[in-house]
């Protein structure tokens, strides 16, 4: 319990390699409270009288033992006449102090979490203009447990800055003063254990965190894991691979165990041993006031004042000790936090944008070249005209570039060179919003959100009426399936729509993509997880929907694109081969290779 037990901490900062990340994250950490700087000030204004009312307790207990010991002047026994209204005092000071730190605690837990709640908006604007790479290049879970479990973590530190740490700051300003006016000698006794005790508490807070910045990044891990486990635990456990799922979930879940451990292990360190030196310090400070009272520089209630402000300074500063943990562990959640707020942006829309005249559906690659990384294209120099109305089948083998050319038209990544038009305009030129509103999509991978399957027909056409949502249905085959359900179109899902079949979530998304009327279609393997008899009504309801609309079509199941106008092969990001599926045949290439190849593949499966 020792003066020293954290004032090392308090220099130093939490962060590893001394002052240097300290001084870079907590400033911003800090500084997100900063639209509620009223709340903050009038956090630290309670703070400040609570402090101010509960340091003067020891003194007037101390007045109350001379008032008990010496009695009144010229008097003997105890003052009894002057020792109730000053326990009353006290009483009164108790109180009030109580009173304030309720106030200071309330005020904070708003300020932190209306800052919390900035913070999640802010995160969630921020992932709505980043682009496709940074989400594809890191776990969902990871970047979830930026968003929820690491701004939690922000609004608990923050809590406890305003709440126990300014508050002991502020106890253990005044007690300080104080114990300076009653006996000079004696503080200076009871800081001489400081210097020590800091460069004990800098040694195991360096060492700590590291084991702190592993923590959160074993935990951001573990949600990963987690949610991607629960969201195909069908798959994981129609292969039987529920055994080797939890050994992995154990794997990550002792990571996170062990980096807690020794995050926790080198902080909790630091007190047991600083509170060695402060009991050493104590028992000095209590002979040497022993000898000043003996000498009749201090009257008993002065000594018993100081031995409280000594044991109140230490225990202050033992507190300021234990809050160093949570504050190293909320510097480390700012920095993923600010991480994930500073990461670049996708560009940004051009402040006047342009549009078509009217979006027609003629679409013109021009020389176009794209890598995610550079030096390493993805497409390369890939020029190609679609007349509005046709559609176009792009086939290929696997990293051939057929979703990145569609991610490109949707503007998902930009191009590194040459442009890509819409109706004879730049779509560099136009607004994202303006671009995607043009264009429906449907994908393997079925995305349905909670709520009913009206709600999700209408997904991006809010206003539409259950006439319109039912006529969408009706033209893609998807109202015969849903009229046999109990509620029919208020059907309730389930978390991606799992009391669906994939067929059912498939032509749900259709019927989606039919009601928003698009110019421009894009279908990425849009029927491979439906069977064969779902597959022959989506095909007819696709066929209606892509009459008078520019299409793309992604599919390796070559059977089902034969009627495309055009037929585009590719590989390694070049366009290798394209024609009508006659032509394409006859000729004798890739894609013959291709629908030979799979044609065996089928007729083997049967």
């Amino acid at each position: 319990m020792s003066t020293a037990n954290t004032a090392a901490r308090v220099v130093n900062g939490p962060g590893e390699g001394g002052p240097r990340a300290f001084r870079r994250s907590a400033p911003r950490l800090l500084g997100t409270m900063g639209p509620d700087r009223r709340l903050v000030a009038l956090a630290l204004l309670a703070a400040g009288a609570s402090a101010a009312l509960a340091v003067t307790l020891p003194r007037l207990l101390g007045h109350v033992t001379d008032l008990i010991v010496t009695g009144a002047p010229g008097r003997t026994g105890a003052d009894t006449g002057r020792i109730g209204p000053m326990l009353l005092a006290a009483t009164g000071v108790v109180l009030a102090a109580s009173l304030c730190g309720l106030a200071r605690g309330r005020l904070a837990q708003r300020a932190s979490q209306r800052t919390a709640h900035r913070l999640r908006s802010a995160c969630q604007t921020k992932l709505t203009r980043l682009p496709l790479s940074y989400l594809d290049g890191r776990p969902r879970g990871e970047v979830l447990s930026r968003v929820t479990t690491d701004v939690d973590n922000i609004a608990l530190t923050l809590w406890q800055i305003l709440t126990r740490l300014i508050n002991s700051l502020l106890l253990a300003i005044g007690a300080l003063a104080i114990m300076l006016w009653l006996s000079p000698l004696l503080t200076l006794c009871s800081l001489g254990t400081i210097p020590l005790a800091a460069l004990l508490t800098k040694s195991f807070a360096r060492r700590a965190r590291p084991q702190a910045v592993r923590q959160g990044e074993a935990v951001g891990e573990l949600n990963a894991f987690v949610e991607e486990t629960y969201s195909g635990h069908e798959l994981v456990k129609s292969h039987g691979d529920s055994r080797s799922a939890a050994e992995a979930f154990a794997e990550r879940n002792e990571a996170v165990y062990r980096a807690g451990h020794r995050a926790q292990f080198l902080s909790g360190s630091i007190g047991p041993a600083v509170d060695f030196l402060g009991y050493l310090n104590f028992v000095l400070v209590a002979v040497l006031g022993g000898l000043e009272l003996s000498s009749g520089a201090l009257t008993i209630g002065a000594l018993q004042a100081f031995l409280g402000y000594t044991l109140t300074f230490n225990n202050l500063i033992n507190q300021m000790a234990s809050l160093t943990n949570i504050v190293q562990s909320g510097v480390v959640s700012a920095e993923r936090v600010f991480e994930l707020l500073d990461a670049e942006e996708q560009s940004p829309d051009p402040l006047s944008p342009e549009r078509p005249d009217r979006i027609a559906g003629r679409v013109a690659f021009e020389r176009v070249s794209f890598g995610y990384e550079p030096g390493r294209p993805v497409i390369e120099d890939l020029s190609l005209t679609v007349e509005p109305g046709r559609t176009v089948a792009v086939v290929g083998p696997t990293g051939a570039g057929k979703t990145t050319l569609v991610n490109l038209l949707m503007r998902f990544h930009e191009t590194t060179a040459g442009t890509i038009t819409l109706d004879g305009t730049d779509i560099r030129r136009m607004s994202r919003e303006e671009l995607r509103s043009g264009i429906g999509m449907v994908l393997q991978d079925t995305w349905l959100s909670a709520g009913t399957i009206a709600d999700n027909i209408a997904y991006g056409m809010p206003g539409a009426s259950r006439a319109e949502i039912v006529a969408a249905a009706r033209a893609t085959h998807a109202d015969r399936f849903i009229r046999t359900l109990p509620d029919g179109y208020d059907t309730v899902l389930d978390e991606e729509g799992a009391n669906l079949s994939a067929g059912e979530r498939q032509l749900v998304t259709i019927a989606r993509a039919f009601l928003l009327r698009p110019a421009l279609l894009i279908l990425d393997e849009a029927t491979s997880s439906v069977d064969t008899r779902t597959e022959m009504l989506v095909q007819r309801g696709l066929t209606s929907l892509r009459e008078g609309r520019t299409s793309f079509v992604i599919a390796h199941r070559l059977s089902t694109i034969r009627e495309a106008d055009t037929i585009l092969v590719m590989a390694e990001g070049r366009i290798v081969e394209q024609g009508h599926h006659r032509e394409l045949i006859g000729a004798d290439g890739p894609y013959a290779r291709l629908f030979t190849a799979q044609f065996a593949r089928e007729l083997t499966a049967d």
